[in-house]
C-alpha cells in the first residue's frame, strides 16, 4: 500500500527557504518516480517538480526552474524539494505523489496517480 507523508511547510517571508520533505512507506521508493505538485485557492492542481527512480532525470515547472531543487535519499525512503527566494504566488497546499509504474525513464505530471495530504506553505509579502 503506497503512502506518502509530507512534512516542512509553514510561514515565510517573501524571499526565503523552506524544504519540504516527502516520507514513502508500504513500498520501495527506489524503484518509483516522485513528482511534487501543488494548489493554491481556486486554483488547479499544477506540477511543480518531479524526478525519477534513480534521480538521473528531473523535470520542474517554468515558474520554480533556478529556484527550487529536488532531490531524493532512497536510503531514507524521502524525496525533499528545496524552495529558494520564495514569493507570495508560491503560497499553497503541496503534496508529493508517485508513479506506480516502476523505473520509468523520465518523470511527467500525468504519471503521477498516488497522492499524499499535502503540506501548506504561505509566503508573506
Amino acid at each position: 500500500q503506497y503512502q506518502l507523508v509530507e512534512s516542512g511547510g509553514g510561514l515565510v517571508q517573501s524571499g526565503g527557504s523552506l524544504r519540504l520533505s516527502c516520507v514513502a512507506s508500504g513500498f520501495t521508493l527506489d524503484y518509483y518516480a516522485i513528482g511534487w505538485f501543488r494548489q493554491a485557492p481556486g486554483k488547479e492542481r499544477e506540477g511543480v517538480s518531479c524526478i525519477t527512480s534513480n534521480g538521473e532525470a528531473t523535470n520542474y515547472a517554468d515558474s520554480v526552474k533556478d529556484r527550487f531543487t529536488i532531490s531524493r535519499d532512497n536510503a531514507e525512503s524521502t524525496v525533499y524539494l528545496q524552495m529558494d527566494s520564495l514569493n507570495p504566488e508560491d503560497s499553497a497546499v503541496y503534496s508529493c505523489a508517485v508513479d506506480v509504474s516502476p523505473n520509468r525513464r523520465s518523470c511527467e505530471w500525468r504519471y503521477f496517480v498516488i497522492w499524499g495530504q499535502g503540506t501548506l506553505v504561505s509566503v508573506d509579502s
